[in-house]
């Protein structure tokens, strides 16, 4: 006759459905901060990312930056990564001394940008790697720039270069040194038409498919 098995020890009895949910919900929280599978398609992005869209709603409702330039700009910053951050600074090539800025997150928000939305926007728990606070911040910075420099919402190549140097940059034209950077406003313009363009189909119309010349 086959003897039982000897009992489990009490403590591995409790331990084992806590190092399960444990990592399950690691796994859920890995998986929620991937990046979309299609970043050329908005509807798929909101497909995938359904609170995404959700929140770049709110985020046109509350500033009135329109969803295709929100997300536009986001896909520029980070390509949609929660923690994305600049290259590190190297001497001689070798030694590490961290990152070449403060810029972190979906938005690429430096620290003092970040504590001045944070106040002045009354959410000082917002995060710069939670989507729907940075998808927030764009709006609101963008609501700033238009107040500052005159720059329409809509205006997604010249709002690029305004987010990318400040307002003040953009009032003493520093991105008139910089052809590479203009190619990239370029680029934020493109995207914005072309998210303008697939909106209607998932979230209906645009509030300006194309940005303002």
């Amino acid at each position: 006759m086959i003897g039982k098995s000897p009992a489990a020890p009490p403590w591995e009895a409790w331990l084992a459905p806590v190092v399960v949910a444990v990592g399950g919900a690691c796994l859920a929280l890995a998986c929620a901060n991937l990046p979309p599978h299609e970043l050329d398609d908005l509807c798929a992005i909101f497909g995938q990312k359904t609170e995404w869209r959700a929140a770049a709603l709110r985020a046109e409702e509350r500033w009135g930056t329109p969803v295709p330039v929100l997300m536009a700009v986001l896909h520029q910053e980070s390509r949609f990564r929660a923690r994305a951050q600049p290259d590190w600074r190297f001497v001689l090539g070798v030694v590490p001394l961290g990152p070449a800025s403060s810029a972190y997150g979906y938005g690429q928000v430096k620290e003092a940008t970040w504590d001045d939305y944070r106040r002045l926007a009354r959410r000082p728990e917002a995060r710069r790697d939670r989507f729907a606070d940075v998808v927030d911040f764009v709006g609101w910075y963008a609501d700033l720039i238009e107040r500052v420099t005159g720059v329409a919402k809509q205006d997604a190549y010249h709002l690029y270069l305004a987010y990318h140097e400040g307002p003040a940059g953009f009032e003493r034209r520093s991105f008139e040194g910089k052809p590479w950077l203009l190619g990239v406003a370029r680029k934020v313009e493109e995207r914005a038409v072309l998210y303008g363009r697939q909106q209607g189909q998932c979230i209906g119309p645009a509030l300006a498919a194309a940005p303002v010349p």
